[in-house]
């Protein structure tokens, strides 16, 4: 099968990411002795300096690992709502949603504890060996992709007029970022040598240094940065300028964590995604409600297409009725929602023709709950609001027309997985903390996130906004193991449509004829993709557009034509215009290591030897 790029194939190390300077730093750190979780966050902190459109220090990202010889774990890296956001306080601003922008959608930012946890816990690096990457591209320049230059255009009104120290970074001179040029931050540099200044100076072993590092952010200089930006009114999508309640207390009172993975044993392979906190799961019910015979669908046809749109459709509606954090993670019925019994009877609801509907079981026997917005979407009593993503247009990277004048977005993240020659293996999807999410704090480089927007605002939901609690995200790296070894790591940007794309690429790797021996990774990827609506967005203002399909057009148009025949109704994308997948394979019987990454967008890569 002709495939835009080969599978990589080697022994030393692979790297995948939604950007090449990552994958590149990365591998460098693998070339320099280290190992996956090393070149992980060598990797991450790159990916803030050269994707600050899709993702940021103050972001989110929760990561998937596979120690050698070790059990799968994932790292939480997703913080909660501040002790003073709660539902009933956000309604007294006359809000019936979080916004989706500035200081009052800024959950505890989460990702760079969850990075320093893992370096601490797994890596063999000093700090300051895994920042230098990432401090020289934001101090001697990297050159700007062009969705970064694109989004910035878009919020340019946005930034000159309320968000002016926004603009001061990323319009010196009212220009946006352009390709062939060089773009710096030496803000963000600045800061990184501080931490690093700090934390040195707190002496100790590697381990203490990066101890130390964590506290700088927690209660240090960044923290009350943090601190400072959040109390500042900043105008957001409800129109209105707000200030947020991050305070110094939730600062220092998180500390990422490890849990057990959410797993799903399907046709010899065990699937493990972060919990109910997340969409993860989704992946899993998806495969659960896929017929049990092996072979009953054939891959790639119009039947098969129908079938896991269906069957999409289903698992995102118990999404909606069922995750969340806020009653705790083992209120989330999962045993219920992957029970055999519960997916049969679930299986039948999908018929020869598309549903339009939103039909959340019954797990357990209990009933079913969601939020007033989505019931109001999903009976036509409010307007749907739009294509969830801009796929549609044919832009490779397909979130960043989602990007509206006010700043909100929709799904913008980034993605790496990385395997080395020891087997450790890692998955990770780091995002929020973007430029368009809150103005840019001028003494660190980079704005708060706005992952707090994915909550809803009615009282005793799974999804509530709650003091304390994690806010649902859409972040789901994956990893899949057969005969109890770690073999597959993946994961895509794309907000709602993660784990939608990663099971078409999951299953074109398990069902396609292996590529050299091996899996199939860039195949995989490179398949025709697609991803359906009938479901409320996890994005402010939370749209969903009732039996709605995007297809690339490099689906036959046969099958198009057959989709539309039982009640789809389809939309063309361009022909590559949907996912961003990176993945990483290990062979545990010969060592073989392979990955393979997204030609869309032209600017994910995957290195290795």
């Amino acid at each position: 099968m002709f495939t835009t790029r080969p599978t990589l194939q080697g022994t030393f190390g692979m790297a995948s990411s939604t950007h090449w300077l990552a994958s590149q730093s990365a591998m460098a750190v693998l070339e320099d002795g280290g190992n996956a979780y090393d070149a992980a966050v060598a990797a991450a902190f790159v990916l803030h300096v050269v994707e600050p459109h899709l993702n940021g220090p103050a972001g989110e990202a929760p990561l998937i690992i596979a120690p050698a010889g070790g059990e799968v774990q994932v790292l939480c890296g997703q913080g909660p709502a501040p002790a003073g956001a709660s539902a009933a306080a956000y309604r007294d601003l006359g809000l019936d949603l979080v916004p989706g922008t500035g200081p009052l959608a800024a959950a505890v930012p989460g990702a760079f504890d969850a990075w320093l946890l893992l370096l601490r816990d797994h890596g063999t690096k000093p700090l300051d060996t895994v920042l230098a990457y990432a401090i020289g591209y934001a101090e001697h320049g990297h050159p700007p992709v062009e969705h970064l230059g694109e989004t910035v255009e878009k919020v340019r009104a946005l930034f000159e007029s309320e968000w002016t120290t926004s603009a001061e970074l990323y319009l010196p001179g009212g220009r946006a970022p352009a390709p062939g040029t060089l773009f710096t931050n030496q803000a963000l540099a600045d800061t990184w040598r501080r931490l690093l200044a700090e934390a040195n100076a707190a002496g100790g072993d590697r381990e203490a240094r990066i101890d130390a590092a964590r506290r700088v952010w927690r209660s240090g200089f960044i923290a009350e940065a943090l601190v400072a930006a959040a109390a500042r009114p900043a105008l957001d999508t409800s129109g209105e300028r707000h200030a947020g309640p991050l305070s110094g207390d939730d600062l220092a009172g998180y500390e990422a964590s490890y849990e057990a993975p959410a797993r799903y044993d399907w046709n010899g392979w065990t699937v493990c995604k972060p919990g109910g906190w997340s969409q993860g799961p989704v992946l899993l019910q998806q495969l659960a409600l896929l017929p049990p015979e092996p072979g009953a669908l054939a891959y790639g046809t119009a039947d098969y297409v129908h079938t896991l749109i269906e069957g999409s459709k289903l698992a995102f509606a118990d999404r909606e009725a069922w995750y969340g954090d806020a009653y705790g993670p083992s209120t989330v019925p999962l045993a219920g929602l992957l029970d055999a019994d519960y997916n049969k009877a679930r299986r039948q609801l999908i018929g020869a023709a598309a549903s339009h509907a939103l039909r959340p079981g019954h797990p357990a026997g209990r009933a079913p709950r969601l939020a007033a917005h989505a019931l109001a979407v999903a009976h036509g009593e409010r307007a749907a609001t739009g294509p969830l993503t801009s796929a549609a247009a044919g832009v490779g990277e397909p979130t960043v027309t989602g990007v509206s004048a006010d700043g909100g977005t929709r799904g913008d993240t980034c993605h790496l997985d990385i395997v080395d020659r020891w087997g450790n293996m890692i998955s990770a999807t780091p995002s929020g903390g973007w430029l368009q999410s809150s103005p840019v704090i001028p003494e660190l480089g980079f704005p708060l996130g706005t992952r707090l927007q994915m909550t809803w605002l009615d009282p005793d939901l799974p999804n509530t906004l709650t003091p304390g609690r994690r806010p649902r995200t859409t972040l789901t790296p994956s990893l899949a193991l057969r005969d109890g070894e770690p073999v597959l790591a993946f994961g895509t940007p794309g907000g709602d449509q993660q784990d939608q794309w990663q099971l078409h690429f999951f299953l074109a790797v398990a069902l396609r004829a292996p590529v050299r021996g091996g899996l199939d990774l860039q195949g995989a990827i490179d398949a025709p993709n697609w991803h359906q609506e009938s479901f409320p967005g996890s994005f402010y203002p939370r749209g969903m557009r009732p039996g709605a399909v995007t297809v690339e057009s490099r689906f036959a148009p046969e099958l198009i034509a057959d989709l539309r025949r039982r009640g789809h109704v389809v939309t063309v994308g361009g022909p590559w215009s949907e996912g961003r997948l990176s993945a990483v394979a290990r062979d545990p019987q010969t060592g073989l290591l392979s990955a393979a990454a997204n030609p869309r967008g032209a600017q994910g890569y995957a290195v290795g030897r």
